[in-house]
């Protein structure tokens, strides 16, 4: 009985202790409040966080995140604009891994706010990411997406004033309707970079994209057409079972001819 109650109250202790642990939030779960400046200084963010950052309007805003096949990602941006301002056009474009322009099903990509407004929203509805594609398409793939955000045809008067930008990414996932029969070998992620010092020092390698799906790259190994294979192939003998039975009878003729 003594032993049980020194463990139970170790357990308890060890319990205590590592509540704190537990409680402490991961960084990678707190929303950016930066912009890169480029594709290589992109701020990474996952899916479902609001990147946020205070820029000037002319800058070049760049973030990255990661999307999977099989998901059809949504790309909603809003800058709130100063409160003095000429109409400033504004426009979000979206690049994959090897910075390939993707287009948009539908959003408005390109918006112009008038001299009055306090605010544009922008938005761009991306195609499924297909597991596999060819070569020479430019079909988005599983990897890492680029997002660019700035202002066009804006006033040299309006240069250079502050403005507040915030971007966020939701993805539907598709599944089996988008599935193609074949998988990428690995993601379209930029790998590291080897930076050469000086013979006195050691290499320096920086990671250009470090974040990967909640779950995973599938490389579209997985879908939901996998499920409804196995239900159709179900039914079809289901289907082939009773067919026969009702073709089968039961053995017996039903009528003897007299005589036989």
């Amino acid at each position: 009985m003594r032993i049980t109650r020194t463990l139970t109250a170790a357990l308890l202790m060890l319990g205590v202790a590592a509540a704190p642990a537990v409680a402490e939030d991961d960084p990678k779960d707190e929303a950016p409040t930066r912009a890169g400046t480029s594709f290589r200084t992109a701020t990474e963010f996952e899916q479902g966080q609001e990147a946020t950052a205070k820029a000037s309007a002319g800058d070049y805003l760049y973030w990255s995140f990661p999307a999977d096949a099989g998901q059809r990602p949504t790309v909603t941006a809003t800058v709130k604009l100063p409160e003095t301002h000429a109409a400033e056009t504004w426009q979000v474009d979206v690049y994959d891994g090897l910075r390939r322009r993707q287009a948009c099903q539908y959003g408005a990509q390109t918006r112009t706010a008038s001299a009055d407004a306090a605010s544009v929203e922008l938005a761009c509805v991306l195609r499924t990411v297909r597991a596999w594609s060819e070569p020479w398409a430019d079909d988005p793939l599983p990897g890492t997406y680029y997002v660019r955000l700035t202002a066009v045809n804006l006033a040299t008067g309006d240069l250079g004033l502050p403005v507040e930008t915030s971007v966020r990414v939701d993805s539907k996932d598709i599944g089996g309707a988008a599935a193609v029969d074949g998988s990428l070998g690995e993601p379209l992620v930029p790998g590291v970079a080897t930076q050469a010092k000086s013979d006195s020092e050691d290499e320096d390698s920086a990671v250009l994209s470090s974040l990967d799906p909640e779950d995973g790259w599938s490389s579209g190994w997985w879908s939901d057409r996998w499920v409804w294979t196995a239900v159709g192939g179900v039914l079809a003998a289901l289907a082939g079972v009773g067919g026969y039975a009702l073709t089968r009878g039961n053995g017996r003729p039903r009528h003897v001819p007299p005589g036989a």
